[in-house]
């Protein structure tokens, strides 16, 4: 069995063929062929959204197997050819092209299948539509998530009577979150069967399907695109793959917005470099109560358990409310942003407190004593009001909706000024805890100016807030050094372990080759992320 060998210098005996996908014009350019090579092992055209290229041209520059899709718009694709257009232009991709999808059913007939022989054929299905279940339902959760892989079984029952070298299925994430697609490759004891679910909320399942039993990983040649499918360099930097080192737990983030986030691949990094057999996925979840039960009963179908989550807006409350035990920062405040098994009991806590404070301690600043604001008041800025007041700070809650404002007032007893009537003047530490990046919050000109900015969102270049308050003259920290602390954290409490000091999360973070889009918000290759990083301490509108 072949051996593939790590970046971390590990030794994996299983892996999965991971497949570039030509998405885009660019895409077909030599330079972008050229540096798949020994990247990928194998291109997948979409002709039905690049055209059809030369494929001498593409060999020219890959050496590797070349598949053509003609993706139609029955399922999901752009092609709107007409019969006999299309099975002519899949006939002419036969003579061309290692492998050709054929769409079940409607490609599967005579024609086809005598000008295409079995080792060329890829049988795919991509549903057009999400069935979604009665959200009230209960029983969703345990008969119908059975149900729904069930019916994929039955799917595929289908497909396989055409013979073929593989077989693709796609269905809509739906209201299982995708749980039926991975759950048909568990015990279905095949090599040659690929299932994930479409859409951002499907990403996890491509993802976790190679070591389910797919035998592919289909990562765009570009930027990740609106369908779910990741990066080639997403794949490799934030998930380790193609190499399938042994699994057997998973940790992931939840949140209603998970797709941006760079905590899968610094999580991920100090899991393969521990060797612990565990994969930490990205959650879009909407409704908390309903995600929460679902990731019990799909880590008992596939034998792969939760063990803990960071939670992101708006989940923070959620997260206090699901566990077994939450600490006294985070009851006071309503919110958690980490939830852990320990001893067979769920733990819930905020990092954003002992994030805060470390920075400012690096930055040689002492709270004590000093009159601070924070901008923001959700779970994040709560969490930080807290660990200032305890830290001997006069603090002062700011907020652009009142209602969260007087809230988080009345919860926590600090005053509470509307973000509409607030002025820095008087404040030496400035809290800034909104997702707002592309101006400042507040007048940074109308600070003190022995004032301290700490910044809880992080980009690069820097936000708007940043670039005033380095431009005054004042102290700024932005919101790298706050995540690095809490990643670090997060990470101990979720494993038990603490984060290797041989990683170095800013080389993880800035040092990764990969296109401008590839975690919505990266900067082309080699340079850090460019708009505002979904974060574990940031992020509630305010």
């Amino acid at each position: 069995m072949e051996l593939l060998t790590s970046a971390y210098g590990t030794s994996v005996a299983r892996r999965a063929q991971l497949v570039a996908v030509l998405a885009e014009p660019e895409d077909l350019s030599p330079a972008r062929l050229r540096g798949l090579t020994g990247v990928a092992d194998a291109l997948e055209v979409r002709a039905d959204l690049v055209g059809d290229p030369d494929p001498h041209r593409l060999r020219r520059h890959f050496r590797g197997p070349l598949t053509y899709s003609l993706r139609s718009r029955r399922h999901g694709g752009r092609s709107a050819l007409g019969p006999v257009e299309r099975r002519a232009r899949l006939l002419r991709a036969a003579q061309q092209y290692d492998l050709v999808d054929l769409e079940a059913m409607d490609d599967l007939v005579p024609e086809l299948l005598v000008g295409i022989p079995t080792r060329q054929r890829r049988v795919s299905w991509h549903q057009p539509e999400a069935t979604r279940p009665d959200r009230g339902a209960d029983r969703w959760f345990g008969a119908a998530m059975r149900e729904a892989s069930e019916a994929l079984r039955h799917r595929f029952a289908a497909m396989r009577t055409v013979p073929a070298a593989a077989y693709l299925l796609v269905p809509q994430p739906g209201a299982q979150y995708g749980a039926a697609a991975p759950l048909l490759l568990t015990g279905l004891g095949r090599t040659d069967v690929t299932a994930f679910a479409s859409g951002p909320a499907g990403t996890w399942t491509r993802v976790l399907a190679p070591w389910l039993g797919a035998p592919v990983v289909f990562g765009r040649a570009g930027a990740p695109g609106a369908d779910g499918m990741p990066s080639v360099a997403q794949l490799r930097s934030d998930y380790g793959l193609p190499a399938l080192p042994p699994l057997d737990a998973l940790f992931g983030i939840a949140g209603r917005a998970t797709g941006g986030s760079l905590a899968p691949r610094l999580h991920n990094a100090a899991l393969r470099h521990l060797r612990l057999p565990a994969l930490y996925l990205p959650f879009p979840v909407d409704v908390f109560p309903r995600f929460w039960h679902w990731a019990f009963v799909f880590g008992a179908l596939a034998r792969l358990p939760l063990r803990g989550l960071t939670v992101i807006a708006p989940h923070k409350r959620g997260a206090v409310e699901v566990a077994d035990i939450a600490d006294p920062h985070a009851l006071r405040c309503g919110a958690a942003n980490v939830l852990w098994l320990d001893a067979g009991r769920w733990r819930a806590t905020t990092t954003d407190t002992a994030a805060a404070l470390h920075t400012l301690a690096r930055a040689g600043v002492e709270p004590g004593g000093r009159s601070a604001a924070v901008i923001g008041c959700g779970g994040a800025g709560q969490a930080v009001a807290l660990a200032l007041d305890q830290a001997g700070a006069r603090v002062t809650l700011v907020n652009r909706g009142d209602a969260r404002g007087l809230d988080a007032s009345s919860r926590l007893g600090f005053p509470y000024v509307p973000l509409s009537r607030f002025s820095p003047a008087g404040h030496t530490v400035l809290v800034h805890a909104t997702p707002v990046v592309e101006r400042p919050p507040f007048p940074i000109t109308a600070a003190d100016r022995d004032a301290v900015v700490l910044e809880l969102v992080y980009r690069d270049p820097p936000t708007a807030l940043m670039r005033a308050t380095h431009a005054g003259g004042l102290v700024g920290i932005d919101g790298w050094d706050v995540l690095f602390v809490e990643v670090s954290e997060q990470f101990r409490l979720l494993t038990g372990h603490p984060l290797p000091e041989a990683l170095t999360l800013r080389s993880l973070c800035f040092g990764s080759a990969e296109p401008a889009e590839a975690h919505d918000l990266a900067k082309p290759a080699g340079q850090p992320p460019a708009r505002s990083a979904m974060r574990s301490a940031s992020g509630e509108a305010t």
